[in-house]
Order: C-alpha cells, then structure tokens, then sequence
C-alpha cells in the first residue's frame, strides 16, 4: 500500500464545472494527498472556454504551472500569451486579477494551479462587481463555500441598522 500523502491523479475523482463559456474539469490533488494549508488543482480548461471567472483573492495567494495546450492569462488590464513550461504568479491583490482563456478551437488547456490556503478570503470580481466572502468547508466540491457574495453597489454602510448608531 502506498503512503497515504501520495496520490496519483488517476486515483483522484475529477470535477466537471460549467457555466456558459466557463468549462472546466478539476481534479483536487492537494486535498487527496492530504495538503492542508497548500491547494493543488489539475484544471483542463476546455477549448475555446475560460477558467472561473475574473477574480482577485485579498488573502489566498495563487500560482499556475502550465502542463499542455496554450492560451492566455488575464492578468489586471493585460492579457499574455502562455505555454507549456510557464509559471504564473497572482499575488493577492486587486491588481492582479486574473482568469486563464484557452485560445485553441480543439486542444485543451491543462495546468496546475497551487495555492495557499488562507481563510477566511474576501475575493472581488472587477467584471461583474461582486464581493464574495470564502471560508472553509471540507464538504464543499472545492473544499470551500462563499459565506455571502454581494454586489458591490448594494452594499450598506457601516453603522446601517445599528440601534445605537442614532
């Protein structure tokens, strides 16, 4: 019997996820081999599809290692052109949005997308303007659950419905 803290990726269950133009198959590595406070994803990104949607974390921080295919990653305001061999770093912060797009019309886009499991983890997305509050949950798909996503220009204000706030 092998150690548990090793797993294969044909030993681990993958998950479909689609939505419109979003198509993706995720396989969750880290978990299975037992990581903690450092994520592993296998993501396929179908072709001609884009990965989840344009996010910046303020407290996980991520890193993509391109296994095949080619496509783009959505960096801030810049879109570059990856490839097998690249190594993508997304610092929290809302400068460093991003969202990988696989430009090919028949070959998939594969990487491995590493991350530090920090949580609570407030992500905004600048192109709908929603907030989303993650936190753990070990029996969530992706090993976590939004507390709440909000849009931005629905928020309230601090002291709104404060009994003592006059």
């Amino acid at each position: 019997m092998r150690h548990p803290n090793i797993r294969n990726i044909d030993e681990v269950e993958a998950r479909e996820m689609t939505r419109g133009r979003h198509r993706m198959r995720l396989t969750r590595v880290g978990d299975a081999a037992g990581s903690r406070k450092l994520g592993a994803i296998v993501t396929e990104v179908a072709p001609g599809a884009i990965s989840f949607p344009f996010h910046a974390h303020t407290a996980a921080e991520e890193a993509i290692y391109v296994l095949s295919g080619s496509g783009e990653a959505r960096i801030g305001t810049a879109r570059v052109a990856v490839r097998p061999g690249d190594w993508i770093a997304f610092p929290v912060g809302p400068e460093h949005a991003h969202q990988m797009i696989n430009t090919s019309p028949s070959e998939p886009l594969l990487y491995l997308c590493v991350s530090t499991q920090e949580m609570p983890d407030v992500v905004f997305y600048p192109d709908s303007d929603k907030v989303g509050v993650m936190v753990p949950d070990e029996k969530a798909p992706l090993g976590f659950r939004y507390a709440g996503v909000y849009r931005e220009a629905q928020a309230l204000e601090y002291w709104d419905g404060e009994p003592e706030a006059g």
